[in-house]
């Protein structure tokens, strides 16, 4: 078997069969392969380009041959992939995405040209390309195994031919998936950000970066950027769709439920922080502050929602659950947890209780810090009355 590569370096494969059948765009697991017959005019051509070393000449011999087999689909792919990654090694990037995009045409799901093509957006610095190559090649990837069995394979063969796929892409996979991630990274403009955002997590919906992308369309879609509240929802749901035991997830839909007053909305809220809790597990010997600070942040959520409902012995374990989890952790949510301790010891007349707390309250700044201290002056006043 002669086999035939381009010169980039993630798993360039190109396969060459010695059967005598004419050239095809094989499609293997939901890949497509270029295999060219040996003994064909198309063979017979690419040895001779392949022995040409003045690259001027091997690049003319290309279009050449691409012109002359304009009827073989695989010819042409193949054909305009040379070209282009001639084009890549002499600097003009703009050609080489280009007739990438044409080898493209005649093989859409082929992961190595995908990849390549990748590498050239990469290199010329076209974000908008390389998402685009990014989110095709995880729909490649996502595909892997999902089509129907065959007729005549057994499930054993079946199985082993998608495992070897799935080896044999792993590296292009995570180049794709690595790139597409990165693009999200240094997109400035939150409009083209959060487009990219829900492009990569159709096309990569068990990514490794679930947690950063998530945490990237939070801040996309919230205050002082989208401000788009309903869409925020509609991509936290998303998310855990994909992956039900999604921290970030499952904390953004609980502090908006745990926010909004329609009717059924606490109920949502108590639901999602409760299984975030059960999620972090923070209470594990492994449970790391990130854990920690998610079931925090959620019994936070839970002990002001009671709080909402005039629930205050209700309250008051969850937010002394909340302000042990994040004390020394997060100012912001430690407050939050003090405050409402605050508030909950003084609607069941514990004053001395709220006194404490909301003396701790006060040393923090932030939004709370103002409201502590105007709740602990009622405190003190009620106290001194009392005595």
């Amino acid at each position: 078997m002669r086999r035939c590569s381009g010169s980039f370096l993630l798993l360039v494969v190109i396969l060459f069969s010695f059967s005598l059948a004419f050239p095809t765009i094989e499609a293997n697991a939901q890949i497509d392969h270029i295999t060219i017959a040996a003994g064909t005019e198309e063979d017979h051509a690419l040895q001779a380009i392949s022995s040409e070393q003045d690259p001027q000449k091997k690049l003319a011999m290309y279009e050449d041959f691409v012109q002359k087999f304009s009827a073989n689909p695989a010819a042409v792919a193949y054909g305009n992939w040379q070209i282009a990654q001639a084009y890549q090694a002499s600097g003009d990037l703009a050609k080489a995405l280009d007739y990438g995009d044409k080898a493209l045409v005649g093989s859409p799901r082929n992961l190595d040209i995908l990849v390549s093509q990748a590498s050239m957006a990469l290199q010329a610095k076209n974000n908008s390309k390389l998402m685009d190559y990014a989110a095709k090649g995880g729909e490649v990837c996502h595909s892997i195994g999902k089509q129907p069995k065959p007729e005549g394979v057994s499930d054993e063969d079946f199985a082993r031919q998608v495992n070897e796929d799935k080896t044999a892409t792993q590296n292009n996979c995570d180049f794709m998936e690595t790139s597409g991630f990165n693009v999200i990274t240094t997109e400035n403009d939150p409009k083209s950000r959060m487009a990219d955002i829900e492009r990569f997590t159709a096309a990569f919906p068990d990514t490794k970066f679930q947690d950063q992308v998530s945490n990237y369309a939070m801040y996309t879609l919230g205050p002082g950027q989208l401000n788009d509240q309903a869409r925020l929802v509609s991509f936290g749901e998303k998310i855990l769709a994909a992956n039900p035991n999604s921290l970030t997830a499952l904390l953004l839909l609980a502090s908006f439920y745990g926010d909004d007053t329609k009717p059924g909305s606490a109920a949502k809220a108590i639901t999602y922080a409760q299984k975030t809790i059960e999620v972090a597990k923070a209470d594990a010997p492994d449970a790391d502050k990130s854990r920690k600070l998610s079931a925090g942040a959620a019994h936070n959520t839970i002990g002001w929602v009671y709080l909402k409902q005039e629930k205050s012995t209700a309250a008051i374990p969850e937010l002394k659950a909340a302000a042990a989890l994040v004390k020394g952790q997060d100012d912001q949510q430690y407050a939050r947890a003090l405050y409402g301790l605050g508030f909950a010891y003084g609607k069941m007349n514990k004053l001395t209780e709220a006194r404490d707390v909301l003396t701790e309250a006060v040393k923090i700044s932030g939004p709370l810090q103002a409201m502590s201290q105007d709740l602990l002056t009622k405190v003190n006043s009620a106290r001194a009355k009392g005595k």
